[in-house]
């Protein structure tokens, strides 16, 4: 349902080109968050870096912005067409009274250009500029600190190796705000104290915090927690955070460094180290060493949202703990003389123990966000693991080879769970297609062997 047309101003949002698939959830969340919905009207061309979207207030507009890192900024939309005498006419229409506000004669100015796939001089956007006398501008230009800012933003298209003469969209508008897009590099694994062999990437941490509709005082849980890179996402946006993990040298900080040149990890690397690294600490509750298959928590709802990304064999085997009576994989030696017994535990059985915690343990209308690895010959839908308690909101691939990906599976809890909903997997044969996850470190470094196979025989031509 859209939002009453009233109460809508237009905004052009201006969206970095990466991770595509992940930006429309995203923004979608972000709104929900901030009190607005998503609108079914909005002008949306999903690979376009320039959206239009219908938002109730400058307020909501600024929430957004304060969070996103798929954005890179926010304009009050005046004017927009296919070329600039479709712009000029928009910008004429556009009621003065919204105008006059900005363009006082004791307020200062600057007009800016952004351009989408092509290079302007100097020249051109002064002509540009230029062009746009007629709009009532009253107060003094100042390019080093204006009050108000206005853009003329210029869409030449998605190909670089065919970029037209002119436009295809053209856009006019004023300044909101920018978004989070520094974080990328100031929350940069590269910079980190304490770090894994699946450490996860700055940016696509922020993304999962906020398909997860992050806010302050949240209590969020990674059970997968490793060196806690996902926590510090949640907790940068005022959220309490916890984990899990069955390594007890991870959880400990202990053992073997994942940094080249460095053997053993120092004496300060551990997760609480890494949130005390960005002034985070205080919203760190703990990390413990346990086995994600096992219940260790007591029955109720205890979290507004899990956020993890599950070990699918590649880089760290998917383990839980042995027993004498079952097939053991191995007996493996910490530091401090800490023992524990392993054995397999297969991807299915991960993902539906996880669906499963979710469902009993988070909070109605919590999020869980997880990544699904995905053999892509094999994908359909039908393989994305369900629950009766928890909706399926957004399904985004990352490409990890040209036979792989992994997908950013984001779920809302909709339902109370009950004593009834805990093996619902196994109901009507549903169980079966997600058995095919089994097998997904094989058919990985199958395709990885071919690939190789078949560069050998090309170098050998």
């Amino acid at each position: 349902m859209a939002l009453a047309a009233t109460a809508l101003r237009r905004y052009l949002l201006l969206l970095a080109q990466e991770h595509l698939e992940f930006r429309l959830p995203e923004i979608t969340s972000l709104l929900s968050l901030c009190g607005g919905q998503f609108s079914g009207e909005q002008e949306i061309r999903v690979n376009s870096p320039f959206w239009i979207l219908n938002i109730p207030s400058e307020e909501m507009a600024r929430g957004l912005m304060k969070r996103t890192v798929c954005a890179k900024s926010i304009f009050e939309l005046w004017g927009h067409g296919r070329s600039a005498g479709e712009l000029y006419t928009s910008l004429k229409n556009y009621p003065t009274d919204k105008m006059l506000p900005y363009l006082q004669s004791d307020s200062t100015y600057k007009i800016h250009i952004h351009t989408f796939n092509k290079t302007l001089t100097q020249a051109q956007k002064i002509k540009k500029i230029d062009a746009l006398e007629f709009l009532p501008f009253k107060g003094k230009v100042n390019l080093k600190n204006p009050e108000h800012i206005f853009w003329i933003l210029e869409d030449y298209g998605m190909n670089p190796n065919d970029v037209p003469e002119e436009p295809t969209h053209l856009y006019f508008g004023r300044w909101i705000a920018d978004g989070q897009r520094e974080l990328i590099e100031s929350y940069s694994v590269k910079k980190r104290h304490f770090i894994g062999n699946t450490s996860m990437d700055a940016c696509l941490s922020f993304i999962m915090a906020n398909h997860a509709r992050v806010k302050p005082n949240d209590v969020v849980y990674d059970p997968f927690v490793g060196t806690g890179g996902l926590l510090i996402s949640s907790a940068h946006f005022g959220a309490y955070v916890c984990g899990t993990d069955i390594d007890y040298n991870t959880i400990h900080g202990l053992g073997k460094a994942s940094r080249k040149n460095q053997k053993w990890r120092g004496p300060d690397e551990n997760i609480r180290a890494n949130l005390r690294q960005y002034g985070l600490e205080k919203y760190y509750l703990d990390a413990l060493v346990a086995d994600s298959s096992r219940p260790i928590w007591r029955k109720g709802m205890l979290f507004d949202a899990i956020i993890t990304d599950p070990p699918y064999g590649i880089r760290e085997a998917p383990r839980r703990m042995g027993s004498p009576k079952e097939t053991v994989k191995s007996v493996e030696r910490s530091t401090e003389n800490h023992f524990f017994v392993s054995s397999s535990y297969h991807l299915s059985d991960i993902f539906f123990d996880l669906l499963k915690f979710a469902a009993e343990h988070l909070v109605m209308g919590g999020r869980l966000v997880y990544w699904l690895p995905i053999y892509r010959p094999e994908y359909t839908e039908e393989i994305i693991p369900r629950h009766p308690c928890l909706k399926l909101i957004s399904n985004c691939e990352q490409m990890l080879s040209s036979h792989t990906s992994r997908r950013l599976i984001t779920m809302e809890k909709v339902k109370e769970f009950k004593d009834q909903d805990e093996n619902s997997y196994l109901l009507d044969g549903q169980y079966m297609p997600y058995r095919g996850h089994n097998s997904f470190r094989e058919k990985y470094f199958s395709g990885v062997t071919k690939r190789i196979a078949k560069e050998e025989k090309d170098n050998q031509k």
